[in-house]
């Protein structure tokens, strides 16, 4: 009896080394690469994210797109890797993800080239990436004198993909840990009114002001990489807040990602790569629709400007989260990296939306065919209702149209990232957050063409962001990405 209990003590006390193993086994050592690089256009150039066509002959910032290339290798032999890019650009279209991912496979072999996404910081003074009927946003556009979109595109891709490539052959073991902190950036932007009508950037000083429609994420998750001896050498932040602070100008500006991360490369090192990456943010702006005079005059008592203010938050948030996980480095770690493309009802044009969209089209076709010279303020409007007008026709013929969208899922350790395309509600954000197994969850939004999925309510409020021009996808499609996306994430932390 007592080899036998001696027997039992000693397999017990193997129990914890046994499974420590099978936790190794399933762990991946990480390498990590990192570069950034410059993708600021050459001037005058067109820039994109309003309805008027603005020439730009200001470079305000540099535009900068800054990349991680991430590799988790297994004791098996097994890897798998993801290649994150941010990019301060408003969107990124099909063709230059396409084109990005073909040049970095030609020189990267093996390299599954699926697993590079590309996201947008979705700042409205970059420049325009699309000019042909597949965007219902279309500019008159100089043909001479002005940077044309082919040789932006061409530039872009050239610049990114050798930086993927750059960063790639870089990659060396380190270690990664995640935060969480908050600051006051994102504001919900749409003013809800008595009779159940909702307006983007809406008066709130009007008496049948009710409310704001929907809420807000003020989280920031961050990620911090280090080198093998422990330099810190790269971070992301997700904030669920588009870079529009300064979207009306007529000038090259990354908005407040810029003073963001030269106050962070200040403080930790400038030669820190920094990816901003966007959240679920649709209906949010980083400018609040009330207290603005408050605001203000605390923004001018600190000396700041208005992007700068907005970096000074996000900053002591990202600060306050290094200094609390910066010892909870992770060398060995469980990474999945999933990637589907979802097939999404495209939302359906009833009568009176077409009709309303073909006169509205007619009515601007006439202004710029009486007056050519108005083609810069009103071809937008024309597109972006004539769209519309296309989407209605087709649907007559095939009334199950279908939208294909990209999607990624990444597990690394105790967190998740998981991207879309759209400008996603937040809504939506909270939805896939809330049912998540994931410690933290980042939603990355803004990593494909750009289009509002708003949420039922909004549909119902109307307005700018939630008719039927604003977008190709409505509340259904939506509710199938968030379903989707958490079936990925739990399958990934419950198997």
């Amino acid at each position: 009896m007592k080899k036998n209990n001696s027997y039992f003590k000693s397999l017990f006390l193997l129990i914890p080394v046994l499974l420590l193993n099978i936790v190794k086994l399933n762990a991946g050592n990480i390498l990590i690469g990192t570069t950034s690089v410059d993708i600021t256009p050459e001037l005058p150039v067109a820039l994109t994210g309003q309805f008027n066509t603005r020439i730009a002959k200001v470079i305000e910032t540099p535009l900068t797109a800054n990349i991680i290339a991430f590799e988790s290798q297994e004791e098996t032999g097994e890897s798998d890797a993801a290649i994150m890019v941010s990019c301060d650009l408003l969107y990124i279209s099909n063709e230059m993800l396409q084109k990005v991912r073909e040049e970095v496979g030609k020189k990267v072999i093996g390299l599954n080239i699926n697993k590079i996404f590309l996201s947008a910081t979705h700042t409205h003074t970059a420049p325009v990436l699309e000019n042909d009927s597949t965007f219902s946003f279309r500019y008159k556009i100089p043909e001479k004198g002005v940077l044309q979109v082919d040789e932006y595109v061409r530039f872009f891709v050239k610049q990114v993909s050798d930086a993927i490539i750059k960063a790639w052959n870089s990659r060396k073991p380190g270690s990664i840990t995640w935060g969480l902190s908050h600051a006051s950036v994102a504001y919900n932007r749409r003013a809800v009114y008595a009779d159940g009508t909702s307006v983007m950037y809406g008066n709130t000083n009007n008496p049948d002001f009710l409310n704001l429609e929907g809420t807000e994420d003020h989280d920031v998750n961050t990620l911090f990489f280090w080198d093998k001896s422990g330099k810190l050498i790269a971070m992301t932040i997700n904030v669920p807040c588009p870079s529009q602070v300064v979207e009306h100008r007529s000038a090259v500006n990354a908005d407040y990602w810029h003073p963001v991360r030269e106050k962070l490369k200040q403080r930790f090192g400038m030669d820190v790569t920094i990816l901003g990456w966007g959240g679920a943010s649709g209906d949010q702006s980083p400018r609040p629709l009330y207290r603005k005079k408050a605001e203000a005059r605390m923004t001018k008592l600190r000396n700041l400007s208005e992007t700068e203010e907005v970096a000074r938050r996000i900053c002591i948030a990202v600060e306050e989260a290094y200094e609390t996980v910066k010892n909870d480095k992770h060398k060995e770690i469980k990474f999945i990296h999933k990637t589907e493309t979802l097939s999404l009802p495209v939302r359906k044009v009833t009568d009176e939306e077409y009709h309303f969209s073909m006169t509205e089209r007619d009515k601007y076709s006439a202004l710029i065919a009486a007056n050519p010279k108005l083609a810069e303020e009103h071809l937008a409007r024309v597109t972006w209702n004539a769209d519309v007008v296309k989407r209605y026709n087709m649907q007559k013929s095939n009334p199950n149209l279908d939208y294909k969208t990209e999607i990624h899922v990444v597990r690394i350790g105790d967190i998740v990232l998981c991207t879309n395309q759209f400008e996603f509600f937040t809504d939506y954000g909270l939805r896939i957050q809330a049912r998540s197994e994931a410690l933290q969850t980042f939603v990355i939004a803004f990593t494909g063409p750009m289009t509002y999925l708003p949420t039922e309510k909004a549909v119902k409020g109307g307005g700018y962001s939630a008719v039927i021009q604003s977008g190709v996808v409505g509340p259904e499609g939506g509710q199938i990405v968030v379903e989707r996306t958490v079936q990925l994430i739990n399958e990934m932390f419950n198997n």
